[in-house]
């Protein structure tokens, strides 16, 4: 998205004063509807008669149709494309390259080339990122046990990896290996005794914040774009609008490696967010190799909306998820090709991240489990109670975190980006590391949490009463009493769950990358197993209520616990992200179970339910809020009866209309306006006093445009006349040379009556991608309405400040 067009530096501070959705202002004057004058053809016809009554013929002008222009049909920064004349732009060339198909052969090897690079871009971005994905795994797993310890026979391997290696370590201290030495163990010599806790205590601090320092300076240095999980801003650029650098390489580059250092910092953060960003980044770079995706905006969002699945794939190791994800969460424009090379792409990015094996498991996730025992029906009160749990935490979270970032916009907290994310690492590392389940890394509490307990486990959540006089013939267990360990993990759960809650509000949207799913399903899968083991001690004391009886019999598996924990995790990821169909998919993929799709509906519909009924919005369409970016949810109803004169721009008040005419204005006249405005385009009348519409101009166009013909047309001075016309009226043998402008006007923009009603203003809007439609009266231009008008109207409507509509 890095285009760069002619533009002289007499214009540059025009063009970055440019704001895409303040377009036109129009004349609050009231206009006179009542003449009967003629209105003047729109193309005068000209003869080569008018010679003889002393005017000359008009030379020959260069047409920019005709000859197309470094920088012309380009966009500038924070601006949104034109989707209709994106797509009308590869209607035409696909049209010319079928046409010349059937002239040679090589025109029909140039088609077949054409019609291939879609789907080999694909597999190019599947590559990029599986590749990207497995490193980025292999790395945080690495740097996460750095914290606690060494390998001394190979420091790059991780304490599971160097232990597998280890054939001195016995089954029941499997974790601990001489291989293996924590750090007070290399400089005290000893890891027993308050001393040596005290030593792994700093060391664990100390690392945590040279991770986080690392992360936020790097980011604050190279690539501001990096922070954040960037699914807001994807969305945003879905949607058409251009956010240049923000999926370039040094913002690639720098989030990769940041997103390793502040996953392993242990903050309450996940990589599943950001890797979209860094997927959909592979994507726009690889855009390039191609000519067709390279040069159209609109047809490299539909390889960023396949990126955007391919992330997800990637991170949850989920390719069809990923693929709903993108339909549902994040595509603006979806059609059919994409649904199939989305697939397409996310097969061959879990591919490779299958062949690197990052987890040494053979899987595509660190916590892929499987669940032996089958649910009834009536746990699925419980199952819908933690649906119930996920809104409402879904609704607050959202709530909290947005006030706490706005705080951090509004006031000097923003100013010290490295020093908050010092603070917020320090109060995390020193609160996290006396509890084991807040020590580890989010993604191995979650796959302990998710875990199915059998004989060979030694997690002291499966360290149940009386397991010495259970049949040892298989690895399934049945319900048991709990014992004083599992107790004590219930105690520490219930701490951790509050931790979690407190700091990760805090902890998303910090200078780093932060991505939001883990987080959020490690409180679910928390809440959920703490419930689990609740509903499953109920079973085993009281298997003869009403309630048990008949399907949990004594001795026998009734509730999985990790099955509550799994629930639980989908109910608060849908609840913060409003997320349905691509979820359940999801989870389903990491479990491998399909049987447990309607326990993960019921929980998913619950959670959307609630949270729904206390707040509209999900996480990422609150920060496009808050950050201002101009963008029309498409799932949000409009349902106020409004009309396009009510929010069309000029109001009574505003100064004059703003329009070229489309003969009689100079190039001086027209460089004026563009002085002394800072709209996107003007609208191109036949006069000022008819108003009678004839097209649309670009801003960016017209300075182009000019700067192009005063170097390479002879004559063209600052009183040369401009036109639009389709030709040239003859000039007198004393004037100027004249220019004409007529091939970068859009002949057909949209517009729209004054009488429209609003509701369907805003459904062309969102189905059609358009940056402005003109409003007219007996056709004759009254006023406009942007893309930005309609969000104000909207956020006035909600009692809202209408101003908060501004990038930011």
């Amino acid at each position: 998205m890095n285009n760069t067009g002619y533009c002289s530096e007499s214009f540059n501070s025009l063009q970055s004063a440019t704001s895409d959705e303040d377009m036109v202002e129009i004349a609050g004057a009231t206009l006179d509807f009542s003449s009967t004058d003629d209105v003047p053809p729109l193309d005068r016809d000209h003869g080569a008669g008018g010679i003889g009554n002393g005017l000359k013929e008009a030379p020959k002008l260069m047409d920019f149709l005709d000859e197309p222009l470094p920088g012309v049909g380009t966009y500038e920064d924070f601006n949104t494309i034109d989707w209709v004349r994106e797509k009308s732009k590869d209607r035409d060339r696909h049209r010319e390259i079928a046409s010349q198909s059937k002239e040679s052969t090589w025109a029909l090897m140039k088609s077949i080339s054409d019609a291939f690079s879609g789907w080999l871009l694909m597999l190019f971005v599947g590559l990029m990122s599986g590749a990207l994905a497995g490193g980025i795994d292999i790395s945080a797993h690495w740097m996460t046990d750095l914290k606690e310890g060494v390998c001394l026979s190979a420091f790059w391997f991780n304490h599971e990896h160097c232990c597998w290696n280890s054939n001195e370590n016995t089954f029941q201290e499997r974790d601990k290996c001489p291989k293996w030495k924590s750090w007070a163990e290399l400089i005290i010599g000893s890891n027993d005794g308050p001393f040596a806790y005290i030593m792994n205590y700093v060391m664990y601090v100390c690392w945590a914040l040279l991770f986080s320092f690392l992360a936020v300076s790097l980011v604050r240095a190279f690539a501001p774009y990096a922070c954040g999980s960037g699914i807001p801003e994807i969305k945003t650029i879905l949607s058409g609008f251009i956010i240049r650098g923000y999926l370039g390489k040094w913002t690639l580059m720098i989030k990769t490696i940041t997103l390793v250092l502040a996953v392993s910092s242990g903050l309450s953060l996940g990589k599943e967010g950001p890797l979209v960003h860094v997927a959909c980044c592979c994507g726009n770079i690889l855009c390039h190799l191609f000519t067709k995706y390279r040069k159209n905006e609109a047809k490299r969002r539909e390889v960023l909306s396949a990126a955007a699945a391919v992330g997800v794939s990637v991170a949850f190791g989920a390719p069809i998820g990923g693929v709903l994800f993108s339909l549902e969460e994040v595509s603006y424009y979806f059609p059919l090709k994409t649904l199939w090379r989305s697939f397409f792409a996310a097969l061959v990015a879990a591919f490779t991240l299958r062949s690197i094996n990052p987890f040494g498991n053979s899987r595509l996730v660190l916590f892929y489990v499987e669940f032996h025992s089958p649910w009834h029906l009536v746990e699925l009160v419980p199952f819908v109670l933690l649906g119930i749990f996920g809104g409402i935490w879904g609704a607050f979270f959202i709530r909290a975190n947005i006030m706490w970032c706005r705080r951090r916009k509004t006031t000097r907290l923003g100013h010290y980006p490295v020093l908050e994310v010092l603070v917020v690492t320090a109060v995390t590392a020193v609160l996290a590391f006396p509890n084991s389940y807040t020590r580890m890394s989010t993604s191995e509490l979650i796959s302990e949490l998710f875990n199915d307990c059998g004989l060979l486990d030694s997690s002291q959540l499966c360290n149940y009463a009386n397991v010495s006089d259970i049949e040892r013939g298989s690895n399934a267990l049945p319900d048991r009493p709990a014992s004083h360990d599992v107790y004590t993990a219930m105690w520490q759960l219930a701490l951790a769950l509050v931790f979690k809650m407190l700091i990760t509000v805090v902890t998303f949207g910090m200078k780093v990358p932060s991505g939001l799913f883990i987080p959020s399903m490690a409180v679910g899968a928390i809440a959920g197993r703490l419930l689990g083991v609740g509903m499953e001690q109920l079973a085993y004391y009281h298997h003869d209520w009403v309630l048990f009886r008949g399907w949990c019999s004594p001795g026998a598996d009734c509730i999985t616990p990790g099955l509550y924990a799994m629930v639980g995790a989908a109910a608060c990821l849908g609840g913060v992200t409003r997320m349905t169909v691509s979820l359940v998919v999801i989870m389903f993929e990491l479990t491998g179970g399909l049987e447990y799709i309607v326990p993960l509906m019921a929980a998913t519909m619950t959670s959307k339910w609630v949270a729904d009924a206390l707040g509209r919005e999900g996480i990422y369409e609150a920060h496009i809020r808050l950050n201002g970016y101009p963008f029309l949810e498409p799932k949000e109803e409009f349902s106020h009866k409004t009309l396009a004169m009510d929010v069309m721009r000029p109001r009574r008040s505003d100064p004059p209309l703003s329009v070229i005419t489309q003969d009689g204005m100079s190039v001086e006249e027209v460089e004026t306006l563009i002085t002394d405005t800072s709209y996107s385009g003007f609208p191109v009348v036949v006069s000022h006093e008819s108003q009678r519409l004839v097209g649309f101009v670009l801003r960016r166009d017209l300075v182009i445009s000019i700067e192009n013909a005063r170097q390479r047309q002879d004559g063209v001075v600052s009183t040369s006349q401009i036109f639009f016309t389709e030709y040239t009226p003859p000039q007198l043998p004393s004037s100027p040379s004249p220019l004409k402008l007529r091939g970068i006007l859009d002949l057909s923009p949209f517009t729209v009556t004054d009488h429209t009603a609003m509701d369907i203003v805003v459904d062309i809007f969102r189905k059609l991608g358009l940056r402005q439609c003109l409003v007219t009266h007996n056709g004759r231009l009254l006023g406009i309405i942007t893309k930005k008008d309609i969000l104000k109207h909207m956020a006035q409507i909600a009692n809202r400040d209408p101003d908060s509509i501004l990038f930011n």
